[in-house]
């Protein structure tokens, strides 16, 4: 009698067949013995040239002390994002690379939380789909919409990458890519909308290009996007996202007020005050001169005059706003080959037994060795035992 293993080929049913025996650290031939067939016989189902029946499955998932649906982890989600950006960095090998980076993120996630039996909280907000007309008018509109539906009023945005997640319950990756991509942002009807952004650019950059992809969840949220040099800006989606990004960051009477309080008294505009007006709303001392000219409070020209004049350097603002700088710690997380929540969701899977260390080697994209180190410092923390504290649900 066959067993019922949904979508599971014989190949991906004998890859788990095979994890499970190795996480329960029996050979082929112990197992085989086990259930009383050859040891060719049991090769040959872990290598799918043979589909194990029912009853042989169960004897497995009996000996291999692990229950027969997590064995064959049919709730598994399957989300596959790059046919999205088919248009969005087509024939661009980099994008491409990213692309593909985003979409292993996610998947790994999502078959994590599925393994753990997490349902992530999501908080989508209104979708506000581009009309005819001015794009930008729009923009500041929606920009103005979205913080009083997020409860910010003018507050400054100081961490925009919390926002996405807590707030709005997006999935936000943080990793090292090639200097001239900013992000990737999708939307999938599962996984909610995904955002990568480029560690290797400063904070204040990826707060930009964290709340550019935000225009795109808020007007083009089922169309992908990708942000890289060279990519095209004149369309009128990607006007919009540049255009939602600073009224977001930037509020038009909030920068009114602030920069009529840092310059009271000054007959000109100074590196000093730019600095501390780019720090106060976190973007950078181009975006904060950029947008003084947007809204004339300074006339245009104003930030090629800094340029051709020596610019604005991170030297002058240290000198300026010294310990005020806050730490950026995700760029240390990034730098870690499994982000710090990936690496918290694994733990417990392994901790459950849910995973075994062949799987938590391809689930995140590790080879065995970094899987074994992994592995390692779950059980160098320390096991759970009765006396731990106890989550209240």
């Amino acid at each position: 009698m066959a067993v019922v293993t949904g979508s599971l080929t014989p190949e991906a049913l004998g890859e788990l067949l095979r994890d499970a025996r190795e996480n329960a650290k029996l050979t082929q031939a112990a197992a085989a013995q086990a259930l009383n067939v050859a040891r060719t016989t049991l090769v040959a189902i872990e290598q799918g040239q043979r589909r194990a029946r029912l009853e042989e499955l169960q004897k497995l998932a009996a000996l291999y002390r692990v229950s027969l649906n997590v064995l064959l982890r049919q709730g598994s989600a399957k989300v596959d994002l790059r046919p999205r950006f088919r248009r969005a960095g087509e024939g661009d090998a980099e994008v491409e690379e990213a692309v593909a980076l985003l979409n292993s993120l996610v998947q790994a996630e999502l078959e994590l939380e599925n393994l753990l039996g997490i349902q992530r909280a999501r908080n989508d907000p209104p979708e506000r789909p581009l009309l005819p007309g001015n794009v930008l008018l729009q923009a500041e509109q929606d920009a103005s919409e979205l913080r009083q539906w997020l409860g910010l009023g003018m507050a400054p945005v100081h961490d925009m990458v919390s926002l996405l997640e807590v707030q709005l319950g997006a999935r936000v990756f943080v990793r090292q890519l090639p200097a001239r991509i900013s992000g990737l942002y999708a939307f999938d009807e599962v996984a909610g909308a995904c955002i990568l952004l480029n560690a290797l650019h400063p904070r204040d950059r990826r707060t930009q290009t964290g709340a550019h992809e935000t225009g795109h969840f808020i007007s083009t949220r089922r169309a992908p996007d990708a942000l890289y040099a060279d990519s095209p800006e004149a369309s009128r989606e990607e006007r919009y996202a540049n255009a939602f990004a600073r009224c977001f960051l930037t509020p038009a009477r909030a920068v009114a007020a602030r920069f009529q309080d840092v310059t009271a008294g000054a007959a000109r505009l100074t590196r000093r005050h730019i600095i501390i007006l780019a720090h106060a709303f976190g973007v950078s001392r181009e975006a904060m001169v950029r947008r003084l000219e947007e809204l004339g409070l300074t006339k245009s020209g104003t930030w090629d005059w800094f340029k051709e004049h020596g610019g604005i350097t991170d030297e002058q603002a240290r000198e300026v706003l010294g310990d005020a700088i806050p730490p950026d710690p995700a760029k240390t997380d990034a730098a870690r080959q499994v982000s710090m929540r990936m690496s918290l969701l694994a733990s417990e899977a392994w901790r459950r037994g849910l995973l075994s260390e062949g799987q938590l080697a391809r689930l995140l994209h590790i080879d065995r060795v970094e899987a074994r180190e992994m592995i390692d410092e779950f059980e160098a923390e320390g096991a759970v035992d009765d006396e731990s504290p106890i989550l209240l649900a």
